[in-house]
């Protein structure tokens, strides 16, 4: 399925990747950031999908999840050191990205960060900047994760609180969310769950992230985007991708029904759409 190695960077970090095709040049690599909370092991569903593309699967434990270390006070920027040290370590030169959720603020940072390496951007359901002009950033929101992310405002201690004293919430999704993860997306609930049995650790520093200043600017991106957000999301609302469309100039998919998971049924159709694009 994938191989796993651990590598050692030059602040003395571990940081943990995956590949599903070790040495394979022949492959446009593609490094799927993942969610929070999740580990970075790349996308099984899309693992079909992939191997019609002739696409070759790379990632990596976010700093504080699965088998890399902490870095406190990372911001969004930070991700590009990290995914320009897992494509080095694999022997990767060129890639594209796809993240969802808070992964794909991430994969946002990488284009912005590394043009010259980054061949096109999928970003699902990704958030808005926080204070975002013209934006009521929390509006639609489920309670529990607008708590969550009032919280990070507040700071890291009483965000601590927050997540430690919180409980699961079905309704943060929708009846098609559930659908999906009962469905061909259950892998997702298979990977958050090892990302909880490290602790909340990395789950804080990426929701202080998305609430402090990115580090990088959305115009430096000049890679293809596709932005593909679900109209009935109740995590990240459709507001934040409105928004995200207004400043990039970026193919937008708006799936009017779908919620934060079960937009990933297009999922085929983005990584179609991306080795396209990569490859244009």
């Amino acid at each position: 399925m994938f191989e796993t190695t651990d590598i050692q960077l030059p602040d003395g970090r571990a940081l943990r990747v995956y590949d599903t095709h070790p040495g394979a040049r022949d492959r446009l690599a593609v490094l799927w950031h993942h969610g929070t909370p999740n580990v970075g092991q790349p996308p099984e569903p899309l693992f079909a999908a992939a191997e019609r593309l002739g696409l070759r699967w790379i990632s990596y434990d976010r700093p504080g999840y699965g088998g890399s270390s902490r870095r406190l006070g990372r911001d969004l920027a930070s991700a590009a050191g990290d995914a320009a040290a897992a494509a080095d370590a694999l022997g990767v030169g060129r890639f594209a990205v796809f993240g969802h959720s808070g992964g794909s603020n991430h994969a946002l940072a990488c284009a912005a960060q590394l043009p010259d390496r980054v061949a096109g951007v999928v970003s699902v359901a990704a958030l808005a900047p926080f204070g975002a002009a013209g934006l009521d950033w929390f509006a639609g929101m489920y309670p529990g994760g607008e708590a969550e992310l009032r919280a990070s405002v507040a700071g890291r201690a009483e965000l601590e609180r927050c997540l430690a004293e919180g409980k699961y919430d079905r309704e943060m999704f929708t009846p098609d969310d559930h659908a999906a993860l009962a469905g061909r997306w259950r892998w997702l609930a298979t990977v958050a769950g090892l990302a909880m049995e490290g602790g909340l650790d990395g789950m804080v520093d990426d929701d202080l992230s998305y609430v402090a200043p990115w580090g990088f600017e959305l115009a430096d991106i000049t890679a293809p985007v596709l932005l593909l957000h679900g109209g009935a999301d109740r995590i990240v609302p459709a507001g934040h991708g409105r928004w995200l469309a207004d400043q990039l100039r970026a193919t937008c998919w708006t799936r009017a029904e779908d919620g934060h998971l079960s937009v990933l049924t297009e999922g085929d159709r983005a990584l179609a759409w991306l080795a396209e694009s990569a490859h244009g």
